[in-house]
């Protein structure tokens, strides 16, 4: 039996890592986890394929999404049938060996797929990869790889969460949820502000007009989203409503309010809004 849900043929992305201020919230790495699988377990039930950029560690967010994606594979009439896209830009891949790669495909046939891409954001297939060497990149490969992998996701993708977010120690020209957010607003892509575990996430509500700032981190690339205050996240949700969602602590209301903007919001188009 094939049914259709609401996200079906719908690509999120999903952009998280740790924030600096969880400590000071009360909040561990455990609970960022948490609230992941909750964002994924409502998408992934209500049809969506979610898209990620990183790496294979095996305690990251890329297992926890293709462990999810494994426990609600679906029967749907979508093309989208592998629940999760983990697109692995050229820096991360190319310190891998490709024999690695090729196992870590093999185990994810039929569940997730990984998408590797080139320096310019282009994909590259496996018989490619094995004809590359593997090296160290330098700083400017970090800087453009991850670029070029985030415009590929945001031309591929119907909407973005982010949560969470360093905002230190990152590779590439500025933070990375920071960049991801920077290029759903210049797309007028619906972007889904996270904002009750600090870092990042929390930033650029406040850089946006969405919160208040409560004194203002400087990190680089925050200027750019001067121009954006005011303006609307193109998300189904109201003011309010975004208010709420960047500066709730507490998941479930969040999970409701994202899904409610998923669900009202113009989806048709990947990169941007329909006209």
């Amino acid at each position: 039996m094939t049914y259709n849900e609401v996200l079906d043929k719908r690509s999120i992305a999903v952009s998280t890592s740790e924030s600096p201020d969880m400590p000071g919230l009360g909040l561990h790495k455990e609970h960022l986890r948490d609230a992941m699988t909750e964002i994924a377990r409502h998408t992934l039930a209500l049809g969506a394929k979610l898209v990620y950029g990183g790496d294979l560690r095996a305690d990251g967010f890329s297992n926890l999404l293709f462990e999810l994606a494994a426990r609600y594979r679906r029967d749907t009439d979508s093309r989208n049938k592998l629940g999760v896209t983990n697109y692995l830009a050229w820096p991360v891949h190319i310190l891998q060996k490709a024999e690695q790669l090729d196992q870590a495909a093999a185990d994810l046939e039929g569940t997730a797929e990984l998408r590797l891409l080139d320096i310019d954001g282009r994909d590259i297939d496996l018989k490619e990869r094995h004809k590359l060497e593997t090296h160290q990149p330098t700083e400017p490969e970090w800087a453009k790889g991850l670029s070029a992998m985030r415009h590929t996701m945001l031309a591929e993708t119907h909407a973005r969460i982010i949560l969470g977010g360093r905002v230190d120690k990152f590779k590439g020209d500025m933070p990375g949820i920071a960049e991801e957010a920077l290029y759903s607003l210049q797309a007028k892509q619906p972007l889904y502000v996270m904002g009750g575990f600090g870092g990042c996430a929390r930033d650029v509500a406040e850089a946006i007009g969405v919160l208040e700032p409560n004194g203002v981190r400087e990190w680089p690339g925050r200027e750019k989203f001067n121009s954006f205050r005011g303006r609307k996240l193109n998300n189904g949700l109201s003011p309010e409503e975004n208010r709420v969602l960047a500066s709730t602590p507490y998941v479930d209301q969040a999970i409701v309010l994202i899904l409610r903007g998923l669900t009202k919001a113009k989806l048709g188009s990947q990169g941007g809004m329909t006209a």
